[in-house]
């Protein structure tokens, strides 16, 4: 059975990414970084699938969303 997916925070996702905060919200902006998703009133996070898969190969992440 495989492992549930896990929803990681924006620290974990900077330094797993070497990504600046502010380089980060510009890519998702740009849609080339996935979104966060809402995981409660004031919280957001990350899939840590989505985010592994962006840090295997950026730019096959970019073109995968854009089909």
């Amino acid at each position: 059975m495989p492992e549930p997916d896990r929803i990681i925070r924006l620290r974990t996702v900077l330094a797993r990414t070497g990504l600046s905060r502010s380089t980060l919200y510009r890519k998702i902006a740009e849609g080339t970084f996935p979104a966060q998703i809402k995981i409660s009133i004031n919280g957001a996070g990350w899939r840590e699938s989505d985010v592994n898969r962006w840090i295997a190969d950026p730019v096959a992440w970019r073109i995968e969303r854009q089909f």
